[in-house]
């Protein structure tokens, strides 16, 4: 099955130079990193659950500067794959938290929240959390942005929204682009109930957090929740569902959807945003253990 419904794409998927401008440690497993600076006015915010692929100076900005246009495309990944070992940036995929354009006493800022896995100084940690929990202000980043999973055009004012932890971002951004008038469900799977970061929604949706218990795989308590709700607690079938976390998550409730609750597959957003056992390819030098999802 196809890990990714079709995506809406943005206006331009240029490189973005951006710093640093701050951090802050938001739970137990939730880091906030928020950029600005550089060409960041460049970026341009289209709501909903916007996602980019971000290089990250583990090599240092030598690598950030060798870069290739269109890096996230093929013939572009082979030349960033060239960069040598040691100097290559990492390349991760995360969304857009908040979007701030410049105002009057500040410049645009854009917030991105990383899930931390490991810990940096116990050198458990992978490289992208590691980044996030170490990184300074001033630090340089690349970003390409890569548009939109959820797609407007298959409804908002009924959602259903499931996630695990790694989609806590792009749930909360999607809620706070719906109209104030949607109605619906988000059901969020958290490692731990600290995790549980409340967002701005539209009073119609109602909110429910699972905790995974630690011998669960991941996305099997969101599933199970979904699988368990009542046909009174369903939102209705003519609901545009959006699914994203471990692959198996997304996979199994889309089948469910179509299968048992009549829902269209063409009102069904999905995304398999990673995989147990597999993480993005990281230069051999930068590895330290490995991270699931970043």
């Amino acid at each position: 099955m196809a890990q990714a419904s079709r995506l809406v794409k943005p206006e331009t998927q240029e490189l973005v130079h951006a710093r640093v401008l701050r951090t802050e440690r938001l739970s137990p497993h939730w880091m906030r990193v928020t950029l600005g600076g550089g060409e960041i006015d460049r970026f341009r915010p289209m709501g909903f659950d916007q996602w980019f692929r971000i290089f990250l100076p583990l090599g240092g900005d030598e690598g950030l500067d060798r870069l290739p246009a269109k890096a996230n495309k093929l013939f572009g990944y082979l030349k960033y794959l060239r960069i040598p070992d040691g100097v290559r940036p990492v390349m991760r995929n995360y969304s857009v938290r908040q979007y701030r354009p410049a105002d009057g006493t500040r410049g645009a800022e854009l917030d991105v929240d990383f899930v931390l896995h490991g810990s940096a100084a116990e050198g458990t940690a992978g490289p992208a959390s590691r980044w996030a929990e170490t990184c300074e202000p001033g630090e340089s980043v690349v970003l390409i942005d890569e548009g939109l999973a959820f797609n407007p055009e298959r409804g908002t004012e009924r959602v259903l929204l499931i996630a695990d932890e790694t989609g806590l971002p792009a749930v909360s951004s999607i809620c706070a682009s719906l109209p104030e008038t949607a109605t619906g469900l988000a059901i969020i799977e958290i490692p731990d109930a600290a995790d549980a970061l409340d967002f701005a929604r539209p009073a119609g949706i109602d909110v429910r957090w699972i905790v995974r218990d630690a011998a669960a795989k991941p996305g099997e308590p969101a599933l199970a929740a979904l699988t368990g709700l009542s046909s009174k607690e369903f939102p209705g079938s003519d609901v545009h569902a959006y699914i994203v976390g471990e692959q198996a998550l997304p996979t199994g409730a889309r089948r469910h959807l179509i299968a048992e609750r009549g829902v269209d597959k063409n009102l069904v957003s999905f995304c398999g945003y990673w995989r147990i056992g597999a993480a993005s390819p990281t230069p051999k030098s930068q590895t330290a253990g490995a991270e699931a999802h970043a």
